[in-house]
């Protein structure tokens, strides 16, 4: 489905609302890690279930889908943290993006009367999949900026990168990238996650990878070392 250009200010004042709204509704203290599930189920009223979606729609990639009249979210089982713990970053990563769907997109699936990319009556709004950030369609790239913004609010991230990194002044991660690229045989322009990262992927229960990306989005790590003061 071909949705209206959102800016990245939008999206992010959209996902501040429905934060504080949460917090707000039930006193509930805004402290990282954001509770995704409790939003989309206590605050939006949304059901939220696992299926598998892979088998149902015959596509290895799928990870979640949401019916905008049901009212219901359903993520691949391939991500419940209760069976595969490693995968509860991208699992919360990807009930914030559903999340996301139904805040900036649902007026757009009801006013077009179809939903999304099936023509069955049973079909979902819209299938999210394992795609790469640089070919993900606008609907799909405006989702993941809420799920980011949602999950990993700028202020809690910087709060808590002063307390993880010890000082509030950004790291420059040139050398890391250069031993971890060595170490693993990445090629120069792959980044892999830095430890620093890794740490406050902990803190706020996602993946060291969607860290990063938020962290480097936010000029906390940078790729060299930035040019000295004037008037330093």
């Amino acid at each position: 489905m071909d949705v209206e250009y959102l800016s990245e200010v939008h999206i992010e004042r959209a996902a501040n609302e429905l934060l504080t709204a949460y917090c707000v509704r039930f006193e509930h203290p805004v402290a990282p890690p954001v509770p995704a599930e409790e939003i989309l189920e206590c605050q939006l009223g949304l059901s939220l279930a696992f299926a598998d979606l892979r088998e149902r729609f015959g596509q290895s990639d799928i990870l979640g889908a949401i019916w905008v009249e049901d009212g219901a979210v359903v993520i691949d089982e391939s991500l419940d943290p209760d069976e595969c713990p490693g995968q509860e970053g991208r699992y919360r990563f990807t009930v914030a993006h559903e999340v996301g769907h139904w805040a900036l997109h649902r007026h757009q699936f009801i006013a077009a009367g179809k939903a999304g990319l099936f023509t069955d009556e049973e079909a979902p709004s819209v299938v999210c999949r394992d795609q790469p950030r640089s070919g993900k369609p606008r609907i799909e790239w405006q989702a993941d900026a809420f799920a980011s913004h949602l999950l990993m609010p700028e202020p809690l991230i910087r709060r808590s990168w002063a307390e993880v990194h010890g000082c509030p002044e950004p790291y420059v991660a040139t050398g890391e990238w250069a031993n971890r690229r060595a170490r693993f045989g990445a090629r120069e322009d792959e980044y892999p996650t830095v430890e620093v990262a890794h740490r406050m992927a902990t803190v706020f229960k996602v993946s060291g990878q969607a860290m990063q990306i938020r962290l480097l989005a936010l000029g906390l790590i940078l790729e060299k070392q930035p040019p000295a003061s004037l008037f330093g």
